[in-house]
């Protein structure tokens, strides 16, 4: 009798543990897939180490190239694609200060074409520059007056020397003309003729035996005459030696002579109010400058090796001039009509200096 009884309980027993495994069965399923998530996940994310180690990597160049490109300037800042890239580099540049260090040392180091050539471009001279010492020698320093002078400065001692020619009537490459009976002239070396700036120039000569001239260039001697040489002409040579001597050892320097008249004004032959030729004569100093006044102001002309200032296009002709010497003293002309081949006397001369 117990025995029946037991029974039919074992058997619920068995059913019961039976239905309590069928759900454990269920359970392996859906616990395998947390675990492939996990496995994916991990996957994902080492994926994603791996992309930001890379980006981290590859901004690093990115903002050296920055420093470099903008040189020295302090708070350059490059985009960042994403937030975690702009987070790494950031990241990167606080922790290796050495690769910040080392882009702006060769970002100063290495100087960009641009920044090469910018001293020179943008530099201006403080004060005028020494004559340099040319072939002939020159000792002495130009005062500081004299700003727009040549290679011909004043308070300069020019070594060289004198040759002799055959001046004829006294006219030259400058074209000023016959001289008449003045024959105290001289041709300057082309190099320190400089296009004409020579033209006029009062020169005072010095021989080693004390015999002294002063002459007024009036014509240019091109080669073999070289640096700091003066060919006079032959009645000027003969005052400092025989002419048989050929080549005379001399020092020369730029002289404001006292005694001179008043500037005088000449057009060019074939000048006109569509073109003309202006040349100054009679100056007591070099001249540096010759402008005329037109629609715009003031209008620099350019030289011509042959001493005359060309308007090319007619501005000025005929019109107010305004003349400026080497010590920047300027003498400001009117009234002068285009009158070819016409010396027309001004009235005015620059101070001696």
């Amino acid at each position: 009798m117990k025995h029946w009884l037991d029974r039919p309980k074992r058997m619920t027993m068995k059913a019961t543990k039976h239905a309590v495994q069928r759900p454990w069965h269920r359970r392996g399923p859906a616990r395998g897939v947390p675990l492939a998530l996990l496995v994916v996940g991990v996957l994902v994310c080492l994926g994603v180490a791996l992309l930001v180690g890379g980006g981290g990597g590859g901004a690093r160049p990115a903002v050296v190239a920055a420093t470099a490109a903008g040189g020295a300037t302090s708070g350059a800042s490059v985009p960042a694609a994403t937030p975690a890239a702009s987070a790494s580099a950031s990241t990167s540049a606080s922790a290796s200060p050495s690769v910040a260090s080392s882009a702006s040392a060769s970002a100063s180091v290495t100087p960009s074409p641009a920044r090469s050539a910018s001293p020179k471009s943008t530099a201006a001279p403080a004060s005028p520059a020494a004559p340099p010492a040319a072939a002939g020698g020159s000792v002495g320093a130009a005062p500081a007056a004299a700003t727009l002078a040549g290679r011909i400065k004043p308070g300069v001692t020019n070594q060289g020397v004198a040759t002799a020619y055959d001046a004829a009537d006294g006219n030259g490459s400058c074209l000023f003309g016959p001289t008449g009976g003045d024959m105290m002239v001289a041709a300057m070396n082309y190099t320190d003729y400089e296009s004409s700036k020579a033209c006029g120039a009062y020169v005072s000569i010095h021989a080693a035996s004390g015999a002294a001239i002063t002459v007024r260039i009036v014509n240019d001697c091109p080669a073999p005459c070289a640096p700091g040489q003066i060919d006079l002409s032959q009645q000027a040579f003969a005052k400092l030696a025989d002419l048989s001597v050929g080549r005379l050892a001399i020092t020369w320097t730029l002289l404001s002579p006292d005694s001179v008249g008043p500037v005088s004004i000449r057009y060019k032959t074939g000048s006109s109010q569509w073109w003309c030729g202006i040349q100054v004569i009679g100056h007591r100093n070099p001249l540096a400058e010759l402008e005329v006044r037109g629609a715009g102001g003031w209008q620099q002309l350019p030289r011509a090796d042959f001493d005359y200032f060309l308007s090319t296009d007619g501005t000025g002709c005929g019109g107010e001039l305004r003349i400026t010497d080497i010590y920047g003293q300027q003498l400001t002309v009117d009234g002068i009509t285009v009158q070819p081949d016409v010396v027309q006397p001004t009235g005015v001369q620059f101070a001696k200096h």
